[in-house]
């Protein structure tokens, strides 16, 4: 029995070469689900995400990728402990930020911002 859709929203990312972005988001800890050869469904962590073989347009040359996406979840640092080598640096690392978001910027496919957060005041607090 298929599983029952959640209300909800996610994004659907151009990816210059969708063959080479699936290990991407395999791993940051999704799974693919469903799709075809050009529309691939992707699930991880509470989210989902699809990604689709890009037409023309201005994020065919990766540094002028316009799209981002953030995946909300508690598990900031399990996901950042999958792909430290792709961390932006120094700007993304892992931290508290003004904002009030405890996040980590990663560099995806085609120059693709990925960040990961989850509210500061919600993070688990180490045991004193």
């Amino acid at each position: 029995m298929p599983e029952t859709p959640r209300v909800g929203a996610f994004a659907i990312v151009p990816c210059n070469d969708l063959s080479a972005a699936i290990p991407f988001w395999a791993r940051l800890g999704f799974a693919r689900t469903g799709g075809d050869e050009g529309y691939v469904i992707m699930r991880g962590w509470g989210c989902e995400v699809h990604l689709t073989q890009a037409g023309d347009g201005p994020w065919r040359v990766p540094e002028h990728n316009p799209f981002g996406i953030f995946i909300r979840t508690p598990e900031v640092e399990a996901i950042a402990a999958r792909v430290d080598d792709l961390i932006i640096r120094p700007g993304g690392v892992l931290r508290h930020r003004e904002w009030g978001m405890y996040e980590v910027g990663i560099n995806g496919p085609d120059g693709l911002l990925v960040r990961v957060g989850w509210p500061s005041e919600l993070m688990r607090q180490p045991a004193s």
